[in-house]
């Protein structure tokens, strides 16, 4: 076990990641500049990157911006005043997709709390010019809270994303240290409506550990999220991006995720991922369930054949 130091613990070596730049990762790093998109991956310096973008083929496009209006202090995404809604952006990502044919895509966005909508029209037109272009590519939405007003939830999920992914982030004694205007119960009541829309489309949540938190409050969350019917669980590492960011009070040992892995199954989840480097969509594309994604192809080709 790994304890706190005064101000910043070493990394242990369990943390440290072997780089992969192949072509498939240079080529999409290449295309994300070239068409003016961001990804979560690059600006949350997640430290998976390379691992999705070169070997597994999937990304995480992240829309409406790369400004966002919160400020949580775990987070790397610059904070301020966003620009201006970008309607070719969903067009961008779909052609994206394609090109790089990319079998599972993750949507998240910047929160968008100056607009009354939350994004929400953009992001459901994104999901819909993806599955256009690439019927058979699995898509993850992975919205902020949209202010816990339902119909933006709503206009999100007519678009019929193959998973909704909405992160509780912490325990509930530390929401309102970690996290900027969201709070614990608006994301559980975020995943239980989500889930009432579509009974037949997965819920998922990630909690990230290492701020605090104690081994019984990580069940908490565990129960709090299968009393609202969340099929899908991931836990990770905190990592401190900045020193301007919170520290990190301690580093989980690998022997620990597979134990919170297993009391999640235990719980009931359909599935988690539990590691020192899971992210929210660390092996996304392995959490579908690929009847789900025929029939939404399948739903969709029925849908464009002329009467």
């Amino acid at each position: 076990m790994v304890t706190k130091n005064e101000e910043h613990i070493r990394k242990p070596d369990w943390l440290k990641i072997k780089l992969n730049t192949n072509e498939s990762y240079r080529g999409l790093k290449k295309m994300m500049r070239e068409k003016n998109l961001h990804t979560v991956c690059e600006e949350a310096r997640c430290p998976n990157i390379h691992e999705c973008w070169a070997v597994r083929k999937t990304a995480t496009f992240m829309i409406l911006g790369d400004v966002c209006t919160r400020g949580c202090r775990f987070c790397a995404v610059k904070t301020g005043l966003p620009n201006e809604l970008d309607w070719g952006e969903p067009e961008r990502v779909a052609e994206s997709v394609e090109q790089m044919g990319l079998k599972h895509v993750v949507i998240t966005a910047v929160a968008r709390d100056d607009l009354k909508d939350g994004g929400s029209r953009v992001y459901a037109e994104t999901v819909r010019a993806v599955r256009r272009r690439n019927p058979w590519t699995t898509i993850e939405v992975l919205p902020s809270d949209m202010m816990g007003l339902h119909d933006n939830l709503y206009t999100l999920m007519e678009a019929r994303p193959n998973i909704l992914n909405h992160n509780v982030e912490t325990v509930r004694r530390l929401t309102k240290k970690v996290r900027a205007r969201a709070t614990y119960d608006r994301s559980l009541e975020f995943l239980r409506y989500s889930k009432e829309l579509h009974p037949d489309i997965p819920t998922k949540s990630s909690l990230m550990i290492g701020l605090g938190e104690t081994p019984e409050e990580i069940e908490e969350v565990m129960d709090d999220l299968r009393a609202h019917d969340v099929d899908i669980m991931t836990i990770g590492q905190y990592l401190q991006p900045t020193k301007k960011h919170l520290n990190v009070e301690k580093y989980y040992t690998p022997e620990e995720f597979e134990r919170f892995k297993e009391i999640a199954m235990q719980k009931g989840f359909r599935h988690c991922e539990a590691g020192p480097l899971v992210r929210s969509s660390y092996h996304a594309d392995e959490q579908v369930n690929k009847a789900q994604v025929w029939k939404e192809a399948a739903k969709y080709q029925d849908d464009q054949t002329p009467v």
